[in-house]
């Protein structure tokens, strides 16, 4: 049966779609909040960069066991709902003219917490709603919302940013989150009461996940890679926006158009994602769609006139890849996992792919600083182009799909 007569996947879906594109936009308004009305220098932007993603690295691992000790759609709710608050707080604190890049930078942090509950929450939560026989399309739907919103949520962002202001535009981030949570109060299905342990400390339960994820050969080089690419993506996107507005001289609804081809790109690999994978196969999509999309690095040689269209061209071609990974890796590391240690894999993995950022981010805003703000995007794409070696060095090179022996029982 599709998943599109399942009626509470279509609520998690509607809920992951409205969710998505307030993110997106958000994505784009706060860095032009923070750079055009703040004044922010390349080192401040790298320090709300990092912000965003800190909490993986301070909570990541913690929350993947209390994730695997608690129900997960509560968790899910008690974050859009906190992450709501937060963001239509930006407003409120501009409309009173007391708004500061601390708070940008304080939101950022509390948002990027309750992002990570959620986030360990949702990916654990997909298998047992829909059964692990329909991961795969299940988690092509969620990145094809993924994919619409990284089309139309930088545009529509740059555009707020332009015709209503970016503490406005900010507001538009809050009541995506409020209405996600609204979505996912209507599921029905009764979610599997968490299993129990008799040890209540966390230390034991963390590396046990850690040991997991580690002692595998093939969740081994998907971390490292993954880590790898989000450490150039943020050195990337630390200085992005501050290079288009004030190197290449675009206005922040161009910023926006420009970001969204990237989004176009990834419709395309959402749309064709199983497609993909089921004629190359699921663990071999994972190393050659990475391999195949490393031209689309070409950011840092942005400039006004055509080379402006070679950016464009390759920011379409890395977002086609990095949909068809994430579907292929996520569906490939939810079949061979254990329900009792989804919390703790997720977290586990998230721990080093999305605790690595904030250094990404701060090492971006400093080589902006040091070398210039080409230069740091130089340095992010060598970064990011560098992580597929972990894979082609691995044994997942050698296979096809997921072997028999390593799916749980």
């Amino acid at each position: 049966m599709s998943l599109l007569r399942h009626a509470d996947f279509r609520r998690l879906w509607a809920g992951d779609t409205l969710s998505q594109f307030g993110q997106k936009i958000g994505e784009t308004a706060i860095p032009l909040l923070a750079a055009t009305v703040l004044a922010a220098t390349p080192f401040q932007m790298g320090v709300l960069t990092a912000a965003e993603t800190a909490a993986f690295l301070v909570i990541g691992l913690p929350a993947g066991v209390w994730v695997d000790r608690w129900r997960r759609r509560p968790v899910m709710l008690r974050a859009d709902f906190v992450r709501a608050a937060l963001l239509i707080s930006v407003p409120i604190a501009w409309w009173a003219g007391v708004l500061t890049l601390g708070q940008l930078v304080v939101v950022a942090l509390l948002t990027g917490v309750c992002t990570v509950f959620f986030d360990l929450a949702y990916q654990s939560y997909l298998p047992s709603l829909v059964g692990r026989e329909h991961l795969l399309e299940g988690n092509s739907k969620l990145q094809s919302s993924l994919s619409v919103a990284q089309v139309a949520g930088p545009g529509l962002g740059g555009t707020l940013v332009q015709l209503a202001g970016a503490a406005n535009a900010v507001l538009t981030t809050g009541i995506g989150f409020l209405c996600s949570a609204l979505c996912l109060v209507r599921i029905k299905t009764v979610e599997p009461e968490p299993v129990r342990h008799d040890d209540p400390k966390l230390w034991p339960r963390i590396t046990e996940g850690l040991r997991f994820v580690f002692g595998n050969p093939l969740l081994r080089p998907i971390t490292c890679a993954t880590g790898t690419a989000n450490l150039g993506n943020l050195m990337l996107g630390a200085v992005t926006v501050l290079f288009l507005t004030r190197e290449v001289g675009l206005s922040p609804a161009a910023v926006g158009a420009l970001l969204a081809v990237s989004g176009v790109g990834s419709v395309a690999g959402a749309l064709t994602a199983r497609w993909c994978i089921a004629r190359i196969g699921q663990v071999r999509s994972i190393w050659l769609v990475s391999l195949v999309s490393l031209p689309g690095q070409l950011l840092p040689f942005a400039a006004p006139g055509w080379r402006l269209g070679l950016a464009a061209f390759g920011l379409l071609l890395f977002g086609y890849g990095v949909v068809v990974y994430n579907v292929a890796q996520l569906s490939f590391r939810q079949s061979i996992c254990p329900d009792g240690m989804l919390g703790r894999m997720n977290a586990s993995i998230r721990f080093l792919v999305y605790g690595i950022q904030p250094i990404g981010g701060l090492l971006g805003g400093l080589l902006g600083e040091l070398i210039g703000v080409r230069g740091a995007l130089v340095a992010g794409a060598a970064v990011q182009a560098s992580a597929v070696l972990w894979l082609l060095v691995s044994p997942i090179r050698k296979l096809r799909d997921v072997p028999e022996l390593v799916k749980p029982s």
